[in-house]
């Protein structure tokens, strides 16, 4: 059409009777809130779709006459009421609550993160470590903990993923217009809008900060695509996890310190910094700056920083550790060396890893923190393995990397079917009890066929948007209705008595999303039996840049054409929240194939257990301390002895006979109502079992009780009368590390190999401390059975006592030790510096072994 066009946005005016849905659109409380989203959906559910689900866009766009309607309907009007009745319950509800009140009144934690997952409404996640931090970020709310969270704000966000007729997945990026974001711009007491400077080479970039509300707590968002930035610096945060090396530089610089900036501009002063995987490690280098302006040297800043951060890594794969050149890190950070006062080099040690000369991101977030963990029981060990060269004279078990388990929010992934049955038989309070296992005895007294009746209903839920979105996909590809039909054949509502397992998650090559694959002809056999029927949905994204992961959709695609497993092996494109809220209640089996031991945790598979679906995994991540043998089905890792090949071998095996003698034949182990009661009784205590210990909730305590805390208490400590303890522990450190490498024990009693129980053992070491106090060292004599290599089993620490300095200027300690067991006992006998301020006994990495 000739003639230019121009834009114009017409607002509806909402009802005085209606007004608060305008707080309602702009809080993420909404995320977790089915009846708020489901307030919204019925005013106009086909522009409920259109808007992704976004409350706010939804107000901008929704017809004036629907609103007028609405400020009309008493159906409408009492849903109204019973939400905002709930959203004022919610919010006036000001007492700290599941260990929130051990902190003190002027503590606040900080917590920083890459990307944040509450809702598709708000596309600045991409997939796990965002959806982790959103649940962190609202288990803090139902907490009232002290909290507020930083991050960036993303043009873009994450790609919308589309697949073609060869398997070829495509990136699409859609600009997200921040005013249908549920976000705000933070003011200045002049009324301005707030912002805060960066500095980056030559320039200085401006950034805006935005304020998300998320129930109780705040979630700041920073912004550099402003007018008065250069172009490229408008775009370092056009887009998560794109962009080359300068850019993700320039996007943890603007996170780091940005964010450090902005909650100083707030007037805000957390007395515990988290730091939620290493992108957001230069805060530390930040807070060091503003330190040095008290003035505090630079080993005293680096401790007094130290002592109240705390580190998670969410990643056991190289290329989850972010790394940049030396050339880089000069580039832009010379300057602040200056401010520091100290040579560059200083800081690259900071950043520096056995092996490898870049800086590594997670080597500076755990010299640069107290506290460290990894997400999982096996995933803490791997962590605790391979930082180990931290800590070099310390044994991998006995460094400072400890593990917190992840949990998800019961509130957001629960069905709202499941909630009003728990409602029923558990009592209404019972979401108030989510970690307490009594409370969950109650699943037993819910009847099989009214368990198994909200199942269906879930899983024929799942199978209509399924079929949805694979319609869509078919028409976009030019495919025809009669293949649709052939496609879509086990994927029926209607009936929804089909055994469907799911495979969901990023296809990155150690997840082995084709693990199935390995032997066609078995897996042929087990989808062979007419009657026994499986449908397999695979879903999720690769990222644009991994090749072999893009691979892998191509992989599913060429198996899912053959005739034999046509309509019995889906790939649904634009996986999504929506989707996995979908999946993770409706599938009857939950598939995790990963690579041992490289899954961190694995968090979907918890949702999929809260919701009663049963999970088949390695045990890997979270399945290897949350399976019981009766709550679902484990793979058992192969011998890390076998190569790749071999492994796959192996562990696809185990799968193919989990699938054909145990899930295949319980499932379809019906009884007279229809269903397996075997099954439901599985389900039933996979709820039971797992619900009360993978939420978010007992998560969050124990990131309270084992790190927030402590934090706190060490921030107290140190940064008392001046940060007199962080200056008298650095200068301590600094007289161990220079007398450490002429410390030396040897023995100056008689090993005896056999007394009679009862008997008393004197043990004496004279020690040359190389200048060092007796009061600077722990002597020590780890005490057990012998267990093999350089371990001992179940082994008990005992301390030796200074008695006085020989003649040689050696100090004498002595350790009188009965011991309590007969049998084949070993002890070993170890030094190690000791300051009464250190926040983990092994810290500084030193030990001495006789």
């Amino acid at each position: 059409m000739p003639g230019t066009a121009f834009h114009l946005e017409v607002v509806p005016q909402i009802p005085a009777r209606l007004a608060r849905l305008e707080e309602l659109a702009n809080n993420l409380w909404y995320s977790w809130d089915r009846p708020t989203r489901t307030l919204f959906a019925r005013l106009h559910p086909s522009l409920w779709n259109a808007v992704g689900h976004s409350p706010k866009a939804f107000l901008k766009r929704v017809d004036q006459q629907k609103l007028a309607a609405a400020a009309e309907d008493p159906v409408f009007l009492g849903n109204y009421a019973r939400v905002l009745s709930a959203y004022d319950t919610y919010h006036n509800e000001a007492g700290r609550a599941n260990g929130a009140q051990e902190l003190r009144g002027d503590d606040l934690v900080a917590y920083f993160c890459f990307e944040f997952g509450f809702h598709e409404s708000l596309p600045i996640y991409s997939g796990g470590l965002g959806i982790l931090a959103g649940d962190h970020c609202k288990a803090a709310s139902d907490m009232r903990l002290p909290f507020v969270a930083v991050g960036l704000l993303y043009r873009q966000g994450y790609f919308l993923q589309t697949i073609d007729n060869d398997g070829n997945q495509h990136a699409i990026y859609h600009d997200a217009d921040f005013d249908d974001l549920p976000i705000a711009p933070v003011r200045t007491a002049e009324g301005g809008e707030l912002r805060v400077m960066v500095d980056l080479l030559d320039r200085n970039v401006a950034v805006k900060v935005w304020r998300a509300r998320v129930g109780h707590v705040s979630l700041y968002l920073l912004d550099t695509d402003l007018e008065e930035n250069a172009a490229q610096d408008r775009d370092i945060a056009h887009r998560l996890y794109g962009g080359d090396r300068r850019n993700r530089i320039e996007q943890e610089i603007v996170l780091a310190v940005g964010g450090v900036r902005a909650l100083a501009a707030m007037n805000i002063q957390p007395t515990v910094w988290h730091i939620n995987e290493g992108h957001a490690a230069f805060l530390i280098l930040e807070r060091m700056r503003e330190l040095n302006t008290a003035p505090l040297d630079f080993p005293s800043a680096l401790e007094a920083v130290a002592a109240n951060t705390v580190f998670t890594t969410h990643t056991a794969v190289p290329a989850g550790h972010d790394y940049f050149s030396e050339e880089m890190m000069r580039l832009y950070f010379e300057p602040r060396c200056h401010e520091l006062g100290i040579a560059v080099e200083q800081l690259l040690a900071l950043g520096h890893s056995a092996g490898n000369p870049e800086f590594n991101m997670t080597a500076l977030a755990v010299r640069g923190s107290r506290f460290h963990n990894g997400v999982s029981s096996i995933h803490g060990g791997v962590s605790a393995r391979i930082l180990a060269s931290l800590w070099p004279q310390i044994e991998a078990e006995d460094n400072p990397v400890t593990h917190v388990t992840n949990g998800v929010h019961v509130n957001t992934f629960l069905s709202n079917e499941w909630n009003e049955l728990f409602d029923r038989f558990l009592g209404p309070g019972w979401s108030q009890r989510v970690a307490e296992h009594a409370c969950w005895e109650g699943i037993q007294t819910i009847p099989d066929h009214q368990f198994w009746s909200v199942h269906q209903s879930l899983k024929a839920q799942m199978l209509h948007l399924v079929r949805h979105r694979i319609a869509e996909q078919h028409a976009r590809n030019h495919g025809s209705e009669a293949h649709l039909d052939r496609l879509l054949k086990l994927a029926n509502p209607d009936n929804p008595n089909v055994l469907t397992i799911a495979f969901a998650r990023r296809f990155a090559t150690y997840k082995r999303a084709a693990l199935l694959f390995e032997n066609l002809d078995w897996l042929r056999e087990i989808l062979g039996d007419t009657k026994r029927p499986v449908l397999f949905i695979f879903a999720g994204k690769a990222h644009p840049a991994d090749q072999p992961g893009q691979a892998l959709i191509r992989r599913i695609v060429e198996v899912a054409r053959l005739p034999e497993f046509e309509g019995k092996i889906l790939l649904v494109e634009g996986y999504d929240l929506r989707f996995a809220r979908r999946l993770v209640s409706g599938v009857d089996v939950w598939l995790n194939n990963p690579e041992y031991p490289l899954e961190a945790c694995g968090t979907s598979g918890m949702k999929a257990a809260m919701n009663g679906v049963v999970n088949l995994s390695v045990l890997d991540g979270w399945w290897g301390e949350g399976c019981d043998g009766m709550n679902g089905w484990a793979i058992k890792p192969a011998s890390d002895t076998l190569d790749g090949a071999r492994r796959n071998q192996e562990e696809s095996r185990t799968l193919y006979e989990i699938l054909q003698d145990r899930v295949l034949p319980l499932y379809y182990d019906w009884g007279a109502m229809g269903y397996s009661p075997g099954w439901v009784a599985m389900a039933k205590h996979s709820i039971a079992s797992l619900l009360p210990r993978y939420n978010s909730s007992r998560m969050l305590a124990d990131y309270v009780k084992l790190f927030y805390r402590p934090a706190a208490r060490q921030w107290q400590r140190y940064s008392e009368q001046g940060f007199a303890g962080a200056r008298e522990l650095a200068a301590w450190k600094g007289r161990v590390r220079s007398a450490w490498q002429g410390v030396a024990v040897r023995r100056v009693d008689e090993a005896r190999r056999r007394i009679g129980f009862g008997d008393t053992l004197r043990f004496a070491v004279a020690c040359n401390l190389n200048g060092l106090q007796a009061e600077d060292v722990v002597v020590e004599l780890l005490l057990g059975r012998p267990a093999g290599g350089a371990q001992l089993k179940k082994s008990r620490s005992h301390r030796f006592v200074f008695e006085h300095l020989l003649d040689t200027g050696e100090a004498l300690f002595t350790l009188d030790l009965t011991p309590e067991y007969c049998g084949k006992i070993e002890y070993r006998l170890r030094l190690y510096p000791h300051h009464e301020l250190l926040t983990h006994p092994f810290e500084m990495g030193m030990m001495v072994w006789l």
